[in-house]
Formats: structure tokens, C-alpha cells, sequence
């Protein structure tokens, strides 16, 4: 028999190359394709808690990252927490309330310390962030994290250094401090959630002054040096000079009805400016609500528990 001719070799050439079709197809999809991501945002899991050093400030000061991981395999969607304080107070234990209610849903929540202006002003609380966003993309697998649908919660001047970052992604200046495990990374990020979050700084410096609040008019001294950059580091201001990126990531805005620092008709502007500048933005008016009204167990606060945790499971479909 001549083997050459036979038809037998012939299918088997056919089924070989076949193959071959078949593991490239699988490894592409493999490579382009996101993990599914079983997430429920009614779950109640188990966390295990523990913290880490994520960078030292010029001024010597340890920056830590306090991780609340659930147990099991994973993978776990990923959410950075950037804590409040007006510039000027606070760190990483700032939203432990509510950081521990989301992971105990599923969630990988990483909440990082940022630099305090009495250290530094604007933007090196910033320029933190963004370097944040980038050490917990390299991170985030050793705990089970998934990044590529990477969320951010951000309270009141949190919620303003996640609004600086999300609507200048490339901005030189934020992106100061070198990563060097892996220079390429970027400090983009897939949606944003926040509470009272300070999208309007001369507003809110303006309402200061006509209440005469001498801290919260302290504050914004201490942080904005030169004065000017209160109105270059305005989200409200980015997006009236149609500075933003061309496309916005998802938003949502928690606002008290109450609210007397951050005042409730100055965030339904910043909501509708997103909005018309295409923007999806979930804005809600907590009833009977200050600004700090998730610092206190309530009802309200629950459901603002609830809100943000609907929110990521929508972001995950």
C-alpha cells in the first residue's frame, strides 16, 4: 500500500490542522475575554482583613492599604476606597462601615490611605490615588481580585479625588509618582461610586463663607496652595469647559436631603452636567440625610449600603 495515497492519512492530516484552528481560537478568546464574575450583591460572606505599606510620602509617612478580602477562590470584583475628611483629616478607616458591608458581599475592597494637606496640598493627594489605582492593579491577584472591571467609592472630598481621576484619566500632573513594577499601567478605572462628594469646591468654599465655618474655610486654605488650583481641580469646571474624556464612566452620587456642607441643589448641577455631557449618572437624594449620615446606623444608611452594592452588580452584567 502506498501510505502516501492513503485516505486514512489524509483524514488525519485534516483532524491535525483542525486542532491546531481550534487551540488558537480557544487561546484568543481566552486572551480577549473578561472572567465571568458571579456576583451577588445580597451575599453575605465571610472576609478575612489585613493592611499593607502601598507607599512612603516625601515627608516620610507610611500610606497603608487596609484589604477586606472574602474567603474563597474568586475571582472577587475589585473596588478602591478613597476616604474623606475634607482634605484635611481622616484615612483609611474613614468608611469602615460600609467598605465591610461591601465586601462581605463578594467584593475585593482595598481603602488606602492619601496624603493630608496639613503634609502636602493638591494635587499630592491625588497624585496618591492615582498611584493607588495602579499598585492595586498589580496587586489585586494575590487576593483573589479581578481588575478589569475595576470600581471606585469615594466619600465626600474621596469622592472628589475620584472625580478629578475619572474625568482627567491622562492627566500628567496626577500621574507624578512612578510605578516601577510595571510602568505601563494606567490609573483609568470602570465606574464610580460615591457619597456627598465634593464636585464643586468653590461652591462649597462659597457656602463656607456665608456661614461663616471657619474649619471647613480653614480647609480649603490648607489645600488649595496656589489658591487658583480650587478652580483647575473643579469636576464641575472640567465638565463646563468640556475638558473631560470622551467617554464617562458610570457614576453614581449619594446626596443627603439635609446636607449644609455640600448643598444638594449645587450636586443636581454637577449630575446634570454629566449627564448632558454623556455621562451615566445615578444621582439619589437621601431623605432626612446630612452629609455624613452613613456614619451613624439608620435605615438610611442601609440603604445606602444597598445602593452601592446594586450599583457594582449592575456594573458586572
Amino acid at each position: 500500500m502506498n501510505t502516501l495515497n492513503s485516505p486514512m492519512l489524509g483524514v488525519m492530516y485534516r483532524l491535525f490542522f483542525a486542532l491546531i484552528s481550534l487551540s488558537s481560537l480557544c487561546l484568543s478568546y481566552a486572551q480577549t475575554s473578561k472572567p465571568k464574575l458571579n456576583y451577588d450583591p445580597n451575599a453575605q460572606v465571610a472576609i478575612d482583613i489585613k493592611e499593607v505599606e502601598y507607599l512612603k510620602t516625601e515627608s516620610g509617612r507610611s500610606l497603608k492599604a487596609r484589604i477586606y478580602q472574602p474567603k474563597g477562590f474568586g475571582p472577587f470584583p475589585t473596588l478602591i476606597d478613597f476616604h474623606g475628611g475634607a482634605w484635611n483629616n481622616k484615612d483609611r478607616f474613614a468608611e469602615e462601615p460600609m467598605d465591610t458591608a461591601i465586601a462581605k458581599s463578594g467584593v475585593l475592597v482595598i481603602a488606602v490611605d492619601l496624603t493630608l494637606a496639613g503634609d502636602r496640598p493638591y494635587p499630592a493627594n491625588v497624585q496618591d490615588a492615582h498611584y493607588a489605582v495602579r499598585w492595586v492593579k498589580h496587586n489585586a491577584k494575590q487576593w483573589q481580585g479581578d481588575v478589569t472591571t475595576l470600581g471606585v467609592y469615594g466619600s465626600s472630598s474621596g469622592g472628589h479625588v475620584g472625580e478629578l481621576l475619572s474625568l482627567k484619566p491622562n492627566e500628567t500632573l496626577f500621574a507624578k509618582i512612578p510605578f516601577a513594577p510595571n510602568p505601563q499601567l494606567d490609573a483609568s478605572f470602570s465606574y464610580l461610586a460615591t457619597r456627598s462628594p465634593i464636585s464643586n469646591p468653590p461652591a462649597r468654599y462659597e457656602n463656607a463663607i456665608k456661614h461663616k465655618r471657619e474649619n471647613m474655610i480653614k480647609n480649603n486654605l490648607n489645600y488649595f496652595k496656589p489658591w487658583e488650583t480650587i478652580y483647575e481641580s473643579s469636576p464641575q469646571a472640567i465638565l463646563d469647559k468640556k475638558m473631560g474624556p470622551q467617554k464617562l464612566i458610570p457614576l453614581l452620587i449619594m446626596q443627603g436631603e439635609l446636607d449644609d456642607n455640600v448643598l444638594p441643589e449645587t450636586q443636581k448641577l454637577f449630575a446634570q452636567s454629566y449627564q448632558a455631557a454623556g455621562g451615566d449618572c445615578t444621582f439619589l437624594i437621601f431623605e432626612q440625610s446630612e452629609h455624613e449620615w452613613v456614619a451613624k446606623e439608620s435605615l438610611q444608611t442601609d440603604l445606602a449600603r444597598k445602593t452601592v452594592k446594586n450599583f457594582i452588580a449592575k456594573q458586572l452584567l
